[in-house]
């Protein structure tokens, strides 16, 4: 079983789609969890018209890897597909390519490829666009990983958990320390999800301060 575990903060322009789309797809089975953050503006209300299982996570207690693990703790399958709550699959075969991309040898996890939308801004088109290429690869050393459309192992979560205590950038920490034992990384460019905002939101410069620090510390070998 694969479970799929959606993280949401105030998504309700959004998940009523993505969970649609996880919803049609093809692989045999699978389950839904989604993780909440204190949604207020409807998001609960439409994830309650779904088959899911909801888990809620306050304020005070979040972090992204926190809501990770929280959600994976409440899940039951083998592989883990995490998913952005803004996010739209592409395909009914979406959770299929993540599943064959974990097939090779000390696999850990793997990523799939993320596309803008229409109406998303030039500097997110810009950025997924040149971040999500086309070519399939296996990854020894490079750390980049991206949550908002990724499957992982659960026996090597059990042992290398999403870390809780930074706010941001919990994807490519994990993904350091499961390189860092001796497994690969697979970027699968045909599991595509569709992304409005994209990776880096913009020019969102609170997040990209968050996102660098995490990134030096990791760099210094201070994280």
């Amino acid at each position: 079983m694969i479970s799929v575990v959606v993280r949401t903060r105030n998504e309700a322009a959004w998940i009523e789609r993505c969970l649609r789309a996880v919803s049609l797809q093809s692989y045999p089975d699978f389950e839904v969890v989604v993780v909440d953050n204190t949604s207020t503006d409807g998001t609960r209300d439409i994830v309650a018209q779904f088959d899911v299982r909801l888990v809620s996570i306050t304020d005070a207690d979040f972090t992204f890897g926190r809501a990770l693990n929280r959600g994976i703790a409440a899940s039951r399958g083998d592989l883990l597909a995490l998913l952005s709550g803004h996010c739209i699959p592409a395909t009914e075969r979406w959770l299929d390519r993540l599943a064959l991309a974990m097939a090779g040898p000390r696999v850990a996890g793997a990523y799939g490829r993320q596309e803008p939308l229409p109406d998303s801004n030039d500097f997110d088109k810009r950025d997924l666009w040149t971040t999500f290429g086309l070519d399939r690869r296996v990854q020894t050393r490079d750390y980049f990983f991206h949550n908002a459309n990724s499957i992982v192992r659960r026996d090597v979560w059990e042992t290398v958990p999403f870390n809780e205590e930074i706010y941001g950038v919990e994807d490519r920490e994990w993904a350091r320390r499961v390189l860092e034992r001796g497994y690969r990384l697979v970027y699968e460019p045909a599991a595509t999800v569709f992304h409005y905002h994209g990776i880096h939101q913009g020019r969102d410069e609170q997040r990209a301060f968050r996102v660098a620090r995490v990134i030096e510390l990791m760099e210094k070998g201070e994280l």
